[in-house]
């Protein structure tokens, strides 16, 4: 491992190398050292950076805090529950809080089939068929590119634009997808450092976006429902890991 300096030893170092008669005079020393290197944690963030970075094994599972608001609402509805992707054909998304609720999407062989199946306490299970719902095709394959690392994939369906530094970063997907493009604007990863901690959901119409915190976030928004408390968690400028 190379050797490096801390600022008491460089001190030292120049101290050193000024009293010895065959040694350049400090200034020339300074002058002479190359500009110091961006710290990695303040280099601009790319999706080709980031995307490896967010790669889980299968089968995976995060927590997740879900937000949306609806003009039909007096308040913004909040949901808690768990993500799991148990093989790479299949997304379950299992509320727990306010109510139980699972919704498990299993993808065919061919894009756009497979089959949704939506799941109540002492019901019986609602299926219909992935074609009916584009952008829950999307939603799968974008869970299933960002828990695989899979730029390719996510590239496949949205174009990508990355902002900010690998310390606090920025994704925005815009669908390719007509059909998905009519119903979700854009949709948001924000994330720090090798963690995805939110996804916002814009719709095409209207202003009432849907946030998902995940991850250390999510568990930092237990007990957690005013809305700008939970953006602020969505935006990083919570508690860290």
């Amino acid at each position: 491992m190379p050797m490096t300096l801390n600022k008491p030893c460089l001190m030292l170092a120049l101290m050193f190398a000024a009293g010895s008669p065959r040694a350049a005079p400090v200034t020339e020393i300074l002058a002479a050292q190359a500009p110091a290197a961006i710290a990695p944690a303040a280099q601009a963030a790319d999706a080709a950076w980031i995307l490896p970075r967010l790669a889980q094994p299968i089968p995976a599972s995060t927590d997740f805090v879900e937000v949306r608001g609806s003009a039909l609402l007096k308040a913004p509805l909040r949901v808690a529950g768990e993500y799991r992707r148990p093989d790479a054909a299949t997304l379950v998304r299992e509320v727990r809080e306010p109510y139980a609720e699972t919704t498990t999407i299993r993808t065919g062989d061919k894009p756009g089939q497979g089959e949704v199946s939506i799941a109540r306490a002492g019901k019986p299970a609602k299926k219909f068929s992935l074609s009916r719902a584009p952008e829950l095709v999307a939603l799968q394959a974008s869970f299933g590119a960002l828990l695989g690392g899979d730029l390719a994939a996510l590239e496949g369906h949205y174009r990508l634009g990355a902002e900010g530094t690998r310390r606090q970063w920025t994704i925005t997907m815009t669908p390719k997808d007509a059909k998905v493009a009519a119903r979700i604007r854009e949709i948001v990863l924000l994330g720090r450092d090798d963690e995805l901690r939110c996804i916002e959901t814009r719709p095409a119409r209207g202003n009432e976006q849907q946030r998902t915190l995940l991850a250390s976030a999510a568990r930092a928004a237990a007990g957690v429902s005013e809305a700008s408390q939970l953006a602020a968690l969505c935006r990083g400028h919570g508690a860290t890991r």
